[in-house]
Formats: structure tokens, sequence, C-alpha cells
């Protein structure tokens, strides 16, 4: 079918298939069967997405002669602790899970990281399989081997890489999210094509009205194209040393504004997406980024994605001054130098190391007005 796409992430004799396409769901023990040898299966989901998808999942693994056994836990960022995993390591225990067996993660971003390290650590490593079930994951986390817990120290600093044996998408899924949480996953879809794919970000613009109403072809599209350019990325740069770090586009200035707002006010998706007018306003100033009609054109995308633009406070200028030196917290920073991603042109991103502190405030001020 032609809205069904197989992707490689390219990584010797750890490469792995991410299979995408409409109902994948219900044929995960015919696809896994090529990825696992025997063994049983742990899948791993919230509440929330246990009672939407679990049976569904479950049943398919069944089918295929798997031992299956699902393990759930309550929906959301605050699950993400040492606390939550080691409730699952006693599971792993209880079901006698080892190294011929393998863990589902079946979810979101924090599933993806919660289950993933659980599978990184548990008897040091056994398989893992990424199901992702929202825009967000299915474009960005289930791919890349990244997988963590937050701790009083800060998000996601403890964890592990741990690559998946196979990345399958069922882009259907996207069917049961809500309205907010699906707009703010195709901010990172709109990432992809500014940092990476000029022609991929035109298409958006062509499709901008399919995406935002869930046609599933333009889904699969989106959610193809953002994988390829993800596992490019990978490919080269497995560990984040490098190149990967373009993928941080508007993240720094997004990061800083979760923190100030509690992560109570914006999904990280809607956040990035004020973060990137800001990274542009920033290569603006810094003489970076020529006025090629960048920063209208993603405003224009960023609209018709129904994602916000601007953020509002009571004393902007002391926000702009507060979020600046949030940057500086920020596990992006290098050597004590804060380091933003950049556009020089539609396509093309560099990291620019430690800028001025009041370019950098008067970037958070271009996206923040009073109210």
């Amino acid at each position: 079918m032609s809205h069904r796409h197989l992707v490689d992430v390219a990584l010797g004799d750890r490469s792995y298939p991410i299979h995408i396409g409409p109902g994948l769901a219900g044929e995960v023990g015919t696809l896994l069967q090529e990825h696992l040898a025997s063994g049983k299966v742990l899948v791993i989901a919230d509440e929330h997405v246990a009672q939407l998808h679990g049976r569904r999942v479950v049943d398919a693994l069944v089918e295929s002669s798997l031992k299956v056994h699902l393990e759930t836990f309550p929906r959301g960022e605050t699950s993400k602790t040492l606390e939550q995993a080691e409730r699952l390591w006693r599971a792993c225990a209880e079901h006698r899970i080892d190294r011929s067996d393998t863990v589902i993660a079946l979810g979101g971003g924090v599933t993806g990281d919660l289950a993933g390290y659980v599978a990184a650590c548990w008897m040091r490593g056994v398989r893992l399989v990424q199901m992702p079930t929202t825009l967000l994951a299915m474009v960005d986390s289930s791919v890349g081997g990244k997988t963590g817990v937050n701790s009083a120290a800060g998000k996601n600093l403890i964890g592990a890489f741990k690559q998946p044996t196979c990345v399958i998408i069922d882009t259907e899924l996207v069917a049961t999210m809500d309205d907010r949480e699906y707009r703010a996953g195709l901010a990172e879809v709109l990432k992809y094509g500014v940092i990476k794919d000029a022609g991929f970000f035109a298409w958006q613009e062509a499709h901008a009205a399919e995406l935002a109403a869930r046609d599933p072809d333009a889904v699969a599209r989106a959610v193809a194209v953002s994988c390829r350019i993800k596992a490019d990325y990978v490919s080269e740069d497995e560990f984040e040393q490098g190149a990967r770090a373009q993928l941080n586009y508007g993240h720094t200035f997004g990061h800083a504004l979760e923190r100030e707002t509690g992560y109570r006010e914006y999904l990280h998706g809607e956040a990035v997406g004020i973060g990137m007018r800001m990274a542009t306003r920033l290569s603006r100033d810094l003489g970076l980024l020529p006025d090629d009609g960048l920063a209208q054109r993603q405003d224009a995308l960023l609209a018709a994605y129904h994602l916000p633009i601007v953020h509002r406070a009571a004393d902007p200028a002391a926000v702009a001054r507060r979020l600046a030196g949030h940057c500086r917290l920020d596990k992006k920073v290098a050597a004590g130098r804060t380091r933003f991603i950049l556009p020089l042109r539609l396509g093309e991103v560099a990291l620019h190391d430690s800028p001025e502190e009041d370019a950098v405030i008067a970037a958070f001020a271009s996206a923040i007005i009073g109210g």
C-alpha cells in the first residue's frame, strides 16, 4: 500500500527498521516474528493508553504465539521517576523477563523514555521495541535510543542510550490523541523542514490543512520523512556528540519557557514552536540569517498548525531576563557555554556558542507580549 513506509536506522550490526503505516498495531505479532526468535513480551503502557490500545496489541501478540504480560503506570511526566522504574523492574522479576525476552514501550514520549530505560538497565539490557502512540513520539523520541527518567537534579539527567530492535508506528493511533497534543507534535514535524529539508517544509506548506485535520496519507508521509531525517542524524551521530544537536532547534528557548512556567502552561511542542521563533530572531540579530522570508514562512506554518506563537507575561522585560538565566542551566550547556541551534537559511542550521546575553534577552523578548 502506498501509505506504508519503511525507514532504516543505519547503525552497523545494531541497525533497525521503522515500520510506518495505518493499522500496524493489529499486525504487531506478525511484524515482530522477524525480529524476535522467541521469548516473553512485557508491554509497558500508561493507564490511559492501555485502556485505548492495550487489548488490541496484546491480542495481536498472543495470536503470534507469544507469551505476553501488560504492566501499566499512572499517566504523565510525573511518572518518569526511578521509583516507577523500580516498580517495573520488580514486574520484570515477577514475570521472569530475561535476555531472550522483549519490552515493548507502547505510548507517548514518557512511556518510551521510562520503558526504554527499564529495558536498558534490566539484566544490563533486554530487547526493546518502541510503539509510539503520539505524533511527537512517532517523529522524535521513539527513534534514536535516548531513554531516561527525571530526578530532583533535573529532567532526563538519569538515562541511557538504548537502541530498539525495531520501531512500529501505527499512524492511525493519532486519531485518539487530543487535539492540542496532536498539534504540539506538528511543531517537531515543522522543525525537520527548517533544519534539514526545504522541500519537506514546502510540502508542509502545501498540505498544512490536511496535516492539521489528521488526513491519514498526509500524516503517514509526514511521519516517514521526519523519521528519515531523524534516522540520518542518529546514524551519523548516535551519542549526540556533534550534528545530532541540530535536532534541538528551538529547544533551548523552549526548555527555558517550560521551566519558567513550571511545565504547566505549555506542551513541549508548543514551547518549541515559540522557541523556534526566538531562535530565528537571534539568528537575524547576529547577522547569520539573511532576510529571506524564513521567519514569515515559519510563522505562517505555526499559525496553520494552530500553535501559539507568543508567550504572555505581566512584565515581559523581567521575564525575558529570567528566561536567559534559565538557559545557563539547560543540559545542552557544554563547558559552561550556552549553545543555540540557529537557522542560516531554510534547510540549514548551525550551532552557535555563547552569544551575548543582551542578544539572547532580545530574542526572548521578541516573542513575549504583555498580558
